[in-house]
């Protein structure tokens, strides 16, 4: 049965997806404004989020909601499920992502992508990835835009420990901004070790801010190790 639910959703994200063909080509006869994307966007992702609801028994809680700093902000998260890509766009109003250029390939999605902004880099480039990485987040903070990173570049099966690529560390020391740590346990249930989606709470918990100016190997050891706390106590609560 759970196998049928996971089939029908991925039929219902298509048809859904599809849909909003029509959106795009009214957005960009309007010229592409960003807000106007940013929410189709949202509307695009909380309706993937009903549906995982819906078909496949799929939701989530959200915890410690008290620590989201009331200014833009510098967000990272554990990755371990595609459903953080997609969820982040309805739990964060405007955020800007940091992505790999690859998901370019993916239609309809692309477009929202490029025109949302979003911070596309191109992990091949080195050093010129980075910078661009630090241009573009600074651009979308002074825009009142939080950015968020997934620093350990790509997603990861819930038994693997979490440990960061070292671009973030260069992008908490350039911007000087609070950073809001976000573990998740999302794997559990739509995860790279799992072809079956199956019903559940997937936990978001929102921990302990981290203050700007800090050694860079310093925040790198304490954001880690909240992270890795968090994943190992939220224990995935199945249907």
């Amino acid at each position: 049965m759970q196998l049928l639910r996971s089939k029908l959703f991925d039929v219902y994200l298509a048809v859904w997806t599809g849909l909003f063909a029509p959106v795009l080509a009214a957005l960009w006869l309007c010229g592409s404004p960003e807000r106007g994307v940013r929410l189709a966007s949202r509307l695009w992702a909380r309706g993937i989020l009903a549906g995982l609801k819906r078909i496949v028994g799929l939701t989530y809680a959200e915890r410690g909601l008290h620590n989201i700093p009331n200014e833009p902000c510098l967000i990272i998260a554990n990755h371990q499920s595609t459903w953080e890509t997609l969820a982040f766009l309805a739990l964060f109003p405007d955020v800007a992502i940091v992505a790999k250029q690859e998901l370019l390939t993916i239609p309809v999605f692309s477009w929202f992508l490029r025109k949302s902004p979003m911070i596309l880099i191109d992990r091949e480039s080195g050093s010129k990835a980075v910078r661009k990485m630090v241009d573009e987040s600074r651009a979308a903070l002074a825009q009142g835009r939080s950015v968020l990173i997934f620093p350990e570049g790509t997603r990861k099966s819930v038994s693997e420990p979490i440990a960061f690529k070292r671009g973030v560390e260069l992008l908490y020391a350039k911007l000087d901004r609070v950073v809001l740590p976000v573990a998740l346990n999302s794997g559990h249930f739509w995860g790279v070790d799992r072809s079956v989606k199956r019903g559940g709470t997937i936990s978001v918990s929102y921990l302990d801010p981290i203050e700007p100016g800090l050694p860079g190997n310093e925040f790198t050891r304490r954001a880690e190790q909240l992270l890795e706390a968090e994943r190992q106590h939220s224990w995935p609560q199945a249907a």
